[in-house]
């Protein structure tokens, strides 16, 4: 005796995995743009990281310059 909801749950099996499928090409074409974004952002954060170095060498030199001539 055949399972009455053999069919029903063949064509959901179908549909989800039609979904599936259709949401790994999605991911990956996600993934990829976001490499691009971070290939194309890479000058960007090594100008940030230099600021931000030189930031804190400036803070650094000015406190001892401050340090210096106090004493």
């Amino acid at each position: 005796m055949e399972n009455p909801h053999a069919e029903r749950q063949a064509v959901l099996l179908e549909r989800i995995l039609k979904n599936a499928s259709a949401c790994t090409e999605m991911i990956l074409e996600l993934n990829h743009c976001v490499e691009e974004i971070l290939r194309a952002n890479a000058s960007v954060k090594i100008a940030a990281d230099l600021a931000t170095k030189y930031r804190k060498n400036v803070q650094y030199n000015l406190a001892a310059t401050t340090l210096h001539e106090a004493s």
